[in-house]
């Protein structure tokens, strides 16, 4: 059997609190696991508390810890990618360290796995932590990016996921600095149709989310513009509602000026259409300007990361 080792990989960025008591929990399940091997990958994405600190505590005394270290914080994608990059199992498992993603669920995603799924995903039916209104322009952000990406990304599936190691290989051949996990992965696998683990997300054990209004808004962006073309073509539809109002405005004034015989100053009409059509011209810049932004970061070529890979017998500096 191929189906013997498992690596999870638990992203962090500073949650110092929640390290010692996810480790605790990891190992409760891991002992019920029938693999010969498992690996637990931290990837410290820049944490500025003791989050690497904490780890290393652990690995002092379990092996199977073992530790990437990124110098500086690179984002959650890449630091899952940084995790994925030096798993060497026959399947990953990738969580945050937050203890809203169960430990009790691996159990039941490496029995499915095991039984011929290659891909387990998880559903969060509800999500305990979050405010109302999270939760509401959560639903409506997704709604919309479906409605415009070319790629479906499902709403309540999270990062908690097992991924066989053909699909980490075939991960790997991606490039794009700017990433979105379960994107790339529904662009190859309609998720629809694969094996889905529900669960409740319960409260931070401590600490806050890291997903702040900035990055949140980063995330929705790139979640956009990595999957689709389709705002250029709103950008052009956009622009030929203008001209038609534009031309309506211009046959208004025409009848105002010679059959109405109501000529005004203009004033208020003509501000009003500068505005508007000026308006128009700086979301349409906008759009192409954040897709041009994209080519210019990509077409650089510079590393994903810049990580120390740490083991208790070795440490080695590697760039990915």
């Amino acid at each position: 059997m191929t189906k013997q080792s498992l690596s999870i990989v638990i992203s962090a960025f500073n949650e110092q609190g929640n390290i010692a008591p996810l480790y605790k929990s990891l190992k409760k399940e891991i002992k019920s696991l029938p693999l010969k091997k498992v690996e637990l990958i931290f990837v410290n994405d820049g944490s500025t508390d003791a989050t690497l600190a904490e780890c290393l505590k652990l690995q002092k005394k379990d092996p199977a810890v073992k530790i990437v270290n990124l110098k500086r914080n690179f984002g959650h994608e890449i630091a899952m990618t940084a995790g994925m990059d030096y798993a060497k199992s026959d399947a990953v498992v990738f969580m945050d360290a937050d203890l809203q993603h169960p430990p009790s669920l691996i159990p039941e995603m490496v029995a499915k796995w095991q039984k011929g799924d290659d891909i387990i995903l998880t559903k969060r039916v509800d999500n305990l932590g979050a405010s109302r209104t999270y939760k509401i322009l959560s639903k409506i952000f997704f709604k919309f990016l479906n409605l415009i990406s070319e790629t479906e990304i499902p709403e309540k599936n999270p990062d908690f996921r097992l991924v066989d190691k053909k699909y980490i290989t075939f991960l790997k051949n991606f490039s794009e600095r700017d990433r979105v996990f379960r994107g790339l992965l529904s662009w190859a696998v309609p998720q629809k149709n694969l094996c889905t683990l529900s669960f409740v997300a319960p409260k931070r054990h401590t600490g806050t989310s890291k997903y702040n209004l900035r990055k949140s808004v980063a995330l929705a962006i790139n979640s956009i513009t990595e999957f689709s073309v389709k705002p250029l073509r709103l950008s052009i539809y956009l622009g030929v509602l203008t001209a038609l109002f534009a031309a309506g405005l211009m046959i208004y004034v025409i009848a105002e000026h010679f059959i109405l015989n109501k000529p005004s100053s203009g004033y208020a009409t003509i501000m009003t259409a500068v505005t508007f059509i000026g308006a128009v011209e700086l979301i349409v810049l906008g759009i192409v300007g954040e897709y041009i932004g994209k080519i210019h970061m990509e077409v650089k070529k510079r590393p994903l990361y810049f990580a120390e890979f740490l083991t208790r017998s070795t440490k080695n500096a590697k760039t990915k």
